[in-house]
């Protein structure tokens, strides 16, 4: 479910026109909640990995297609990186095997990765 919605505003983020943005180049009204998303995608590609879903590099290839879609550069670019990583290494500090708490934070960051993907969606699509 959470990876048909980012696709979603994948293709949203792809066909939106610039009226979203202030100053072209400068940030879009829906930049922190990109920013959420990117740090959510960091830790479902580590806390997946631990939790025993064989799926490579699944999350941080949604990452890149959002990066992608959105086609960031400098400063917003790297923003949506760091926050990706902070996902990663956030969880990375503190589970070095799936814990019953560990499939909790997965589900949560599931469901909130999907609700933040419609509230793009339908705010700021075409």
């Amino acid at each position: 479910m959470f990876k048909r919605a980012l696709i979603i505003v994948i293709i949203a983020l792809t066909a939106a026109q610039s009226p979203a943005r202030a100053v072209e180049g400068g940030p879009a009204p829906y930049d922190g909640d990109l920013q959420r998303l990117a740090e959510i995608l960091g830790a479902l590609h580590y806390l997946r990995r631990i939790c025993g879903a064989n799926e490579g590099q699944k999350w941080r290839n949604e990452m890149q297609a959002l990066l992608d879609a959105e086609t960031p550069s400098g400063d917003r670019r790297n923003r949506l990186q760091v926050r990706f990583n902070r996902g990663y290494r956030g969880f990375q500090q503190t589970y070095r095997i799936c814990t019953p708490a560990a499939d909790l934070v997965i589900r949560r960051y599931l469901d909130e990765g999907a609700k933040i993907a419609r509230e793009i969606t339908a705010r700021y699509s075409n």
